[in-house]
């Protein structure tokens, strides 16, 4: 009978792990992106199942240790800015936040860990499995199979009907071939490092190959890497985030074409170059006292779940998104289709690479817009692709890369995917949609700095901004760039651009009111989105062309 019961309850058990369960949305890899696709799917009435295989959620933010976000301190909007505003809340304010030089929102990487499991938690229908792998994806119907092997090693098979590819190196959408390009020398990786003040000796054991010569270069100075970005910690031991791309702890690993066996090699190399790094400032500059963190991350060496990747795959898309297409967001209609903005420079991690040679231009840009058809692999339907992947040149990506546009685009992609369920195709899901519900939970379209998304205009002037009717003003501003609207200005009857949308009429033509010396830039904004409504009524397509 014993024998019996057992066999009994291992068929039951075998059949139970051979079921399988069906999402709207399956999102492969729960880091920056993806984290936000799924929350805002989830938000917009989907069923979402989210796999990331390290113990936390938040990619480079959290489970790679870049707890200094990049950019858009002025346009904390979206996931992006509820993220930020838990922050404040948790460490006393956003000027709390700015305790080291290099960002103005700095926090421990667990506490950006439990923010965003909170967020996560009140989501409808997210389904989140941590410490999860896929391991096959496949097309069924104008959905999706996917086998992953969850936390206890069992393996699932789910299906979907929408596939996001969040994962650090496009892995999925690479496994399925995807048409991806790959640049001949990627960035330079690294293995972040927190350190804590312990009051006492923490010295490492001297860490395998170390070599002082790679660090020299921080002899005079050594206190400014620490100061970088020294991290809030309500009142604990002082703790500073360690990610110094000087002759420190930056790493030439090109990994994305490699087996995992050869992944490992590579990245154990990288993990040896930060802890010659802890080791050399512990040692050749007196900060003795100084040791990784205890608790922070649970892994045997105290280093992050992974290394903080600034590129990947980038699949060929709907669209691409050149540097010149940032520094002059005019020369083609791209800006039209925009769900996401970013501020921050080209910067680009070359100096561990040997073989490396400065030979292309990186030129300053003003803030930008993300337009939508860059998550959008060119010939695939239902299948979106975010984080690093996205489809961008090399050069663009050394600013589309950053943690708020990241999340931004996720988000973006998240909103995409539900809005799809009601149209069948992520690809007959209109543009114009896209970029409402964007606006509808506080994102930006175009990187205006005039309004914040609570003013009653804010709406208004994107959409306007949008259609080019009125076109805005960017500039480079050291690392904080910026685009302005002018809504205060007095506005020129030369500056409203109706021809495309409206030919042939005027302004009165229109019942629009006349520029009278007094009527600003913002007031004929919200004139012409109220009484005309060009962004709804024409439709553009992913390059920004009008349709109809």
């Amino acid at each position: 009978m014993h024998n019996l019961y057992v066999a009994f309850m291992t068929a039951l058990a075998l059949a139970a792990c051979s079921q399988v369960a069906s999402y709207d949305v399956a999102i492969v890899g729960g880091g920056t992106g993806g984290v936000a696709a799924a929350v805002q799917a989830a938000r917009g009435g989907a069923d979402v199942l989210l796999l990331e295989e390290s113990p936390w959620l938040g990619g480079m933010l959290t489970s790679a240790g870049v707890s200094a976000t990049d950019g858009n301190h002025r346009m904390r909007s979206g996931l992006f800015g509820e993220f930020a505003d838990s922050l404040s809340a948790r460490y006393g304010g956003m000027g709390a936040l700015a305790t080291g030089w290099v960002s103005n929102m700095l926090f421990e990487p667990h506490v950006g860990a439990a923010i965003l499991d909170n967020i996560c938690a009140g989501a409808p229908s997210l389904r989140v499995e941590k410490r999860a792998r896929w391991q096959k994806a496949s097309q069924a119907g104008n959905g999706w199979r996917l086998v992953y092997t969850d936390a206890e090693g069992r393996t699932r098979r789910i299906r979907a009907r929408v596939l996001i590819d969040g994962t650090e190196l496009g892995d999925v959408a690479a496994a399925l071939g995807v048409s991806c390009e790959k640049s001949p020398q990627v960035q330079d990786l690294t293995y972040v490092a927190v350190l804590k003040d312990f009051g006492r000796d923490a010295t490492l054991a001297e860490p395998p190959g170390y070599t002082p010569s790679l660090y020299r270069g921080n002899d005079a100075d050594p206190s400014r890497v620490l100061t970088y970005a020294k991290l809030p910690t309500r009142g604990g031991p002082a703790k500073y985030m360690i990610n110094w791309p000087i002759e420190g702890n930056d790493t030439y690993a090109d990994v994305i074409e490699k087996t995992p066996q050869e992944r490992k090699h590579l990245l154990d190399s990288a993990k040896n170059i930060t802890l010659g790094f802890v080791y050399y400032l512990q040692t050749a500059c007196g900060f003795r006292t100084l040791g990784l963190a205890d608790d922070e991350f649970d892994t045997p060496d105290r280093l992050p779940y992974y290394p903080y990747y600034r590129e990947s795959r980038r699949v060929d898309g709907e669209v691409r998104l050149h540097v010149e297409d940032l520094a002059d967001p005019y020369r083609n209609a791209l800006y039209r289709t925009g769900i996401a903005v970013g501020d921050y420079p080209v910067d680009h991690h070359h100096h561990r690479n040997p073989g490396w040679k400065e030979t292309l231009a990186f030129p300053p840009i003003p803030s930008y817009s993300v337009p939508a058809g860059v998550m959008i692999p060119k010939g695939w339907d239902n299948l979106l692709v975010i984080e690093k992947s996205i489809s961008v040149s090399f050069r663009a990506n050394g600013t589309t890369r950053l943690q708020p546009v990241v999340m931004q685009v996720g988000q973006a992609a998240g909103a995409l995917a539900a809005l799809s369920l009601k149209t069948g195709s992520i690809r007959t899901v209109p543009v114009r949609t896209l970029q409402q519900a964007v606006l509808d939970y506080g994102g930006y379209l175009m990187p205006y700095l005039d309004l914040p998304p609570s003013d009653p205009a804010f709406k208004a002037l994107q959409r306007i901004g949008a259609t080019g009717i009125l076109k805005g003003t960017g500039k480079p501003v050291n690392w904080a760039n910026e685009t302005w609207f002018r809504a205060g200005e007095p506005v020129t009857e030369a500056e409203v651009s109706l021809e495309e949308y409206f030919p042939g009429k005027t302004l009165s033509d229109l019942g629009l009111p006349l520029p009278d010396g007094r009527l600003t830039r913002r007031e004929m904004a919200v004139a012409i989105d109220s009484l005309l409504h060009p962004f709804e009524r024409r439709a553009v397509d992913y390059s920004g062309n009008l349709t109809d």
